[in-house]
Formats: C-alpha cells, structure tokens, sequence
C-alpha cells in the first residue's frame, strides 16, 4: 500500500501542475514557450531597451528591426501568433493588417524585388517577459504596420498605431481595384463633402498635400497647434460622420478596449476636436485629413505614387508606449515609492 502511495503522489503532483499550468495558460505565454531558446533571445529584450521607442514603417531592408520575423517561426509558432495578436486586436483589425501584409505579394509583382518586398519580414517583439512581469511591452512590426502595445498591471496600451497600404487600390492583376484601408479614406472623404463651401473654408487648412503624415515616426507627439473646423460646428449628421469615422480606426483594437477608448474620449471636452483637410476632394489626386482631440490625433495621408500610397495613425499623447499607464503604476506600486 505504501509502495502504491509513494508512486500515486509524484503523478497526482504532476496532474495537479499541469492543470495549474492550463489555467494559467494565455495566448502570449503560449506563443514565448514555444520559441526556441535562440529565438526567445531574439524575441524577449529588456523592458528599458531604448528601441522599443525606435517604431517604423519602412521595409526591413531600409531599417533594422529587432524581434523574431515570421519566416523563422514553424506553423504552429504562427499559429500561437495568430491567437496571440487576436487578443490585442478585433478580427476586422487583424484582417487588415494581414491584407497590408499581403500586399508585399503584390509589390513584389509589380517590382520583381523578393528581398524587399517580403511578407515573412515583420517582427515580433517583446520588452519585458511577459510570463513573469506585471509591465512588458509587444510591439508587431514591418513594411507599412507599426502595432505597439503595453501592458501595464493587466491594462493594454494600443499606440502608436500605424497601418498603411501600397498600393492602396491594385491597379493590375488578378485583383485588380482591391482596395486596402478604403473604410478610413472614403469616410473622410463622405464628411468633408458633406461640408458647405463655408464649413469647407474653415475645414481645408491647406491647398497642397503633405507628402507624409506630419508626426511621421517620432517617439513623442505633442498637439499640433489647431487647424480645421472643430466639432460643434457641425451639424447632428456631420458629428456623426465625424464619430464614425473615429470609429474606424478604433475598432481595430478589441471591442472592450474600443469601447473604453471611445468612451474617454466622449467624457473630454469635444470641442476641442478639430477635423481639418488637405488636398483634392475626391479620389485619385493627393489628400490628406487629420482629427485632433484634446488626447489624441489621427493622420490619414494618401499623397505618394499618384495618390495611390496610404500612410494612416493613432497617435494618444500621453499614452503613447504606455506613458501615462507606466506613470499610474509608479504612482500607486509601494516599491516604487
């Protein structure tokens, strides 16, 4: 009996922990315990690395990324990293940025260029570990997607936030007229068409586009000074275009975290939101809009290549990489203070 005892205990101890293990198991532990050792030193830095800062949206052969690249993850590492970027976007999120992805394809067509226009060049990174600390951040990056996130004590920064398309509508080919980030350019263009010629005199800011949004890629944006038409001087429907336009590039994240986003967003004061334009107002020709709020901006460009070339972002200014969430932790953490 004895002899059965001491052979029962070490199993049941071995079920317990692996039951243990199951329920605290989440998408981002998954995917860090499958990597190798090699690729988890690749893939987990120091949360104080200062590249974390360093965010863009060029090709991989214009600028050095850290992190793991998807062509050295096996298929079910990439499946692990599809859940686990399902958790930090919704699925219209996550299916835009696979179709930004997929236009490296169509690049490369055009080009003939595969070491520039590569799809398996976009890097997971994390700065902290994940499985062990309370503050890390992820940041999912490549040619036109630039997704940074920080988790503070279980509370998720998104921003910055940067997705672009080129080219933004394919002009030949099998999928010739698919258009890539089409919700975030029409919307704009059904609002500032819906102006008067009066509204459209305090809305357009500026004849000639910008070549780029304006922040680019800078690690800290600050407010613009105010350009544009603000928000109580539209109409009911106007402000509900406006709203749904904001919606747009909200709803990448989950719904809760939208949500939340959103709701912040309503309590500020919304006359300090400013919608103004650049640019031609209808497609084909170079135009530009941006919507300041008295915590965020968003930058949609589509200036380069004939007008053909997108470059959009969410910039929060003092939550960018999780500024005011880190300032909150260090605040009310005991061994911090």
């Amino acid at each position: 009996m004895k002899k059965a005892l001491i052979i029962l205990i070490p199993i049941l101890l071995l079920i317990a922990f692996a039951f243990q293990r199951i329920e605290k198991s989440d998408p981002t532990s998954d995917f860090i315990d499958s990597l190798s050792p090699e690729q988890r030193k690749k893939a987990v830095l120091d949360f104080e690395d200062q590249r974390k800062l360093d965010w863009h949206f060029f090709p991989s052969t214009m600028f050095l990324r850290e992190g793991i690249p998807l062509d050295e993850l096996n298929s079910l590492q990439l499946d692990k990293l599809e859940k686990l970027m399902l958790t930090f976007l919704s699925k219209s999120g996550y299916e835009k940025v696979e179709k930004i992805k997929g236009l490296e394809d169509v690049l490369r067509t055009i080009s003939g260029d595969s070491i520039m226009r590569d799809p398996g060049k976009y890097f997971t990174t994390f700065y902290g570990d994940p499985t062990k600390d309370q503050v890390w951040a992820m940041s999912f990056e490549g040619h036109h997607v630039s997704l940074n996130f920080t988790v503070v004590d279980g509370k998720v920064s998104s921003t910055p936030r940067f997705l672009g398309a080129n080219p933004a509508m394919i002009p030949e080919g099998p999928r010739k007229g698919d258009r890539t980030l089409q919700e975030e350019e029409d919307l704009g263009f059904d609002l500032i068409n819906s102006f008067s010629e009066g509204q459209k005199q305090k809305a357009i800011f500026q004849e000639e586009s910008f070549k780029d949004i304006v922040s680019f890629n800078i690690p800290k944006v600050d407010p613009f000074a105010p350009v544009g038409i603000q928000y109580s001087e539209l109409d009911v429907e106007q402000q509900k275009k406006l709203m749904r336009l904001i919606d747009e590039y909200l709803n990448t994240m989950p719904k809760k975290s939208a949500i939340e986003r959103r709701n912040k967003i309503m309590e500020e004061d919304l006359s300090d939101i400013y919608f103004g334009w650049v640019g031609a107002l209808n497609l084909g020709s170079a135009h530009y809009y941006r919507i300041q709020g008295k915590s965020f901006l968003v930058e949609f460009d589509n200036s380069q290549n004939k007008a053909n070339h997108i470059h959009t972002v969410w910039r929060d200014f003092d939550g960018d990489f999780g500024r005011d969430l880190i300032h909150e932790h260090l605040q009310s953490s005991p061994h911090h203070q």
